[in-house]
Parts: C-alpha cells; structure tokens; sequence
C-alpha cells in the first residue's frame, strides 16, 4: 500500500488538513490553509515586520498563545528577540514577512494574528495609535458602531482621520495612523477616549474595572507600548472563524461580526486593495492633545490601586463586623490575628 500523499504549498508539507479546525469551528484546518493563502496579500502588510505572537489551537486542547518561536521552526522563520519585562526573559518573536512563513504558521494551526503596534527595531514609534471597542457580554454590536462613531466625532474634534474593522469577536478596532513616540501615542488614545466617552457618557466608558462599566460600551485605551492587537484578516478562535475585517464607515451601520468569516472573506475582498493602503496617512499629534492625555490616568494603573483599595476596604469590614459580634478574650484574640496578616511580608 503506497504512502498516502501529502499536500504541499510554498514547499511545506500540509497535514491533517480535513480535520476539524477546532471544536464548533465550522470549519477545517484546509478552510484555515485555504483562507491565509487566498487573502495572503492582504494580510501580510499587516504583519511585515512587526513581532508576531499567534494563538494556536490543537484537537481537544484549549487555544493558547505562542510568542516564543519553538526550536523546531525552519530556519528561513526570520525572528526577533525581545526582553520581555512581564516574564523577565528574552522571546525569540517570529517576523511574518512573506507567504512561505504564512503557510507554515497555518500548518501549525496558528489561527489568530497579533502584531505589535510598532515595527521591529522601532516598537518606540508605534505606526498607529488603537482604541479598541468593546460591548458588554450579550451587548447588541449596534451598540459598539455607535460607540466607534462617537470615537470618529472625537478624532475629527482635534483633526485627526482613523479607520475602522471588526476586531472578529463581538467589537470594533479604530486605527489612527500616527508619527509620535510610544508615550505621546498613549496619552493621545486616553484623551480621544475620554473625548468619546463625554460626548455620550450614558453609552459609553473608559472604566477599566469591568463592573464600574454599568453595562456600557468600554473603549479600551490601553493598547501601547509594546501592546499587540488582532491583525485586520486575522480569523478569531470562535465558532464559525469569524476575521477581523476592514469597513468603510459609511456601510459600519449594515455589517454585523458574523458576515466575515474564513468561508466568506476571500470573496468579499475581490477587486479591493488591501487596507494597508487605504488608511489615511500618518499625522502628528497635537501637543494639545497629547498633554491632555498625560492629565489622565493609566486605566490599568489605576484599576490596579483601586482593586487593591476595595480589596482592603472588603478586608476591615470584615474585620469590622467580626469585632462587633465578640467581646474580652475574643476580640483580643482577633486582633492578634490581624497584627499577624499585617506583619506578612508583602
């Protein structure tokens, strides 16, 4: 009986290619291959040169994120090596430049595409500034397109142009093309978010901790510095492989998640260019606007001081309560408990 043939594309050898993607998926890792091939075009404009982390799904197994190049990667994977502060180590990022690299991270089952906002060598001067648009679970997407036009009002007030896609979950991805440092970029993105959240405060919030957020639409703007965000055409590891796809802003009220996926995409991109280069150019940021951004706080900063606030305050009324149902000995003894907790090295 003869070797059963193996599929091969940019000379890498396919395997398992009718296998189901992932459970719920709809689809196969051949859809996934069949996909990345046909809008490879398009999608690779956005990640040329910029570290690459993918999430990667295998059968029965939960996805999971991949930033580390594995040691068995071709040797032609081009890679960057990056400190990361998080872990304290260096990550070997891969750089996916061309259709080959593609290819070879589709085999992989590789199926969500997140580079950074800045290019390798230069993830100081980020080349767009993000503001990421979230509903609540169970939120309409109506909801989110109207948060995003409060976003477009809110770049248009201090004359800035962005474009939008579907982030391929349940939101929306505004991109604004900038020329600034790291630091400019992330107090410019805080201040068009609290411009968007004043201009309709019952729709929108900036609260990062998410029960302050009273079921309204986040507009997250936390992405920068060495952040990575979904790749427009990136598909997303959820039921049906929806991608994250570019919209014109005058047809965002008539698109919904759902109508891109891996299956439909490649037909709705005939005859289009790639969004790369249809962006509006790069702009420089206002001093204005970037100052008023600094008066704001780091959302994941702040979240983190007042978590730990609440978590005292949840603490002494503990206590508090405690305290009040004893008397003599037993308060003596509780409060000899609480000196211990607090004489626990931190």
């Amino acid at each position: 009986m003869g070797t059963p043939q193996r599929d091969q594309r940019d000379g890498i050898a396919l395997t398992h290619l009718d296998e189901p993607l992932f459970d719920g998926a709809g689809a196969t890792k051949r859809d996934l291959v069949d996909y990345l091939a046909a809008v490879a075009d398009f999608i690779l404009p956005e990640l040329r040169h910029r570290p690459l982390s993918v999430i990667r799904v295998r059968g029965g197994q939960e996805p999971f994120m991949q930033k580390n190049v594995p040691d068995y990667a071709p040797p032609w994977v081009q890679t960057v090596t990056l400190y990361a502060e998080s872990s304290r180590r260096n990550v070997r990022y891969a750089l996916c430049d061309d259709r080959r690299t593609l290819t070879w991270f589709a085999n992989q089952r590789a199926v969500e595409y997140h580079p950074t906002l800045g290019l390798a060598g230069h993830l100081d001067r980020p080349t767009q500034l993000v503001l990421d648009i979230d509903p609540p679970s169970g939120g309409e997407f109506g909801h989110a397109v109207a948060a995003a036009h409060l976003i477009r009002r809110a770049l248009d007030e201090v004359g800035l142009a962005g474009a939008v896609k579907t982030s391929g979950a349940k939101g929306l991805h505004v991109y604004v093309p900038i020329e600034a440092s790291s630091e400019e970029a992330a107090a410019a993105t805080r201040a068009i978010a609290a411009r968007a959240e004043r201009l309709d405060p019952d729709l929108a919030t900036t609260a990062f901790i998410k029960d302050d957020r009273e079921g309204k639409v986040f507009l997250d703007a936390t992405r920068a510095f060495g952040a990575t965000v979904a790749a427009a055409y990136s598909p997303r590891a959820r039921p049906g492989v929806p991608v994250s796809f570019p919209v014109q802003w005058e047809d965002l009220d008539a698109v919904k998640p759902g109508d891109f996926t891996v299956l439909t995409a490649p037909g709705l991109l005939a005859g289009s260019q790639p969004w790369a280069g249809q962006r509006p150019a790069p702009q420089a940021l206002s001093p204005d606007l970037v100052e008023e951004g600094r008066a704001i706080p780091v959302a994941r900063v702040q979240a983190m001081h007042e978590g730990k606030r609440r978590k005292r305050a949840r603490g002494e009324l503990c206590v508090s309560r405690s305290w009040a149902g004893r008397s003599g000995a037993g308060r003596h003894e509780l409060a000899g408990q609480v000196l211990a907790v607090m004489s626990w090295p931190s």
